[in-house]
């Protein structure tokens, strides 16, 4: 890690406050069959999602497969979903494909906003109009148009940190968020994300359920991503995030054990960390396997809380 980059992560670490934009999916969805339609597409139940609520939901296909992580925020009768800027144009067209079909609307309402990660528990967002979805780490603000040089303004005014995109990248893992298209894609089965909340197990039928259910009755999945934290000589040896990302894991006799998808060197740790898919017999917290020459430790995500 280049010094620049080591100052800011300690800048932030002290501070607590940042903030990052992005662009991010936000779709608006209502009608009187909203919840019909709704809990035929993804793995949550938003008949019990409460006014004001949120839940984590997925969108998967025929084979249980991950087609976009979601956040459904109820607004009375509506739902708003957020999601990746990868899986937008999915998830709009997975709902708009139904709005023939009954009294179920859908509008894509992420350009007439911008989409700002607040890392900090104790910011209070002064604008009614943001829309507001809640982290494990702050709030993320999507944030009117209009209205988003003043909520800059603010976040300013409070000392909080601009996060650049390789400050992010590095918080990203640390907090173990998976990124579409590099830790999941439409390869991943849904339980193998390991999101605490994203299925419910009760509910009535929904695309891809049969696959996703018959994974969870039978007692485990075959893998699960999962964080890994790397010896010493991983930096040494490799030097860099790239030469390690995609690697082979290896159990101690030899055997496959899964592949790292996500790689950082963490300040906290003073070690890389990473992502990755480990198979089922190896998931224990602080069972070590091998990726290149290097030991590679089992830690439950996130690797900060």
């Amino acid at each position: 890690m280049n010094q620049i980059l080591l100052n800011e992560y300690n800048d932030f670490r002290k501070s607590g406050v940042g903030f990052y934009e992005q662009k991010r999916g936000l779709i608006h969805v209502s009608g009187k069959e909203a919840v019909q339609f709704l809990n035929g597409l993804i793995t949550n139940d938003v008949a019990k999602l409460e006014e004001n609520a949120q839940m984590a939901a997925a969108f998967p296909n025929a084979n249980g497969r991950l087609l976009a992580v979601v956040r459904v925020l109820r607004k009375e009768d509506q739902f708003l979903f957020e999601t990746a800027a990868a899986t937008r144009e999915k998830v709009f067209q997975n709902l708009f494909r139904f709005t023939f079909a009954g009294d179920f609307f859908v509008e894509d309402w992420s350009d007439d906003f911008r989409y700002f990660e607040v890392q900090s528990e104790q910011f209070k967002v002064n604008s009614q109009e943001t829309i507001l979805f809640q982290s494990n780490v702050g709030f993320d603000c999507f944030v009117p148009n209009e209205a988003a040089e003043s909520f800059l303004s603010q976040l300013k005014d409070e000392n909080a940190i601009e996060i650049s995109d390789d400050l992010y990248e590095v918080l990203r893992i640390e907090n173990g968020i998976p990124k579409y298209g590099v830790d999941a894609d439409e390869t991943t089965i849904v339980p193998e994300l390991g999101i605490e909340g994203l299925i419910n197990y009760q509910k009535g039928c929904y695309i891809g359920q049969e696959i996703i259910a018959r994974i969870h009755f039978r007692g485990h999945i075959a893998k699960q991503l999962t964080g890994l934290i790397l010896s010493e000589s991983a930096a040494a040896a490799d030097g860099s995030n790239a030469e390690l990302r995609n690697a082979e894991l290896k159990s101690p006799d030899g055997k496959n054990a899964g592949r790292v998808t996500s790689v950082t060197f963490s300040p906290k740790f003073d070690k890389f960390i990473a992502l990755a898919f480990v198979r089922y017999d190896y998931l224990v917290e602080g069972t070590e396997l091998k990726v290149n020459e290097a030991t590679a430790t089992v830690k439950h995500l996130p690797f900060v809380k």
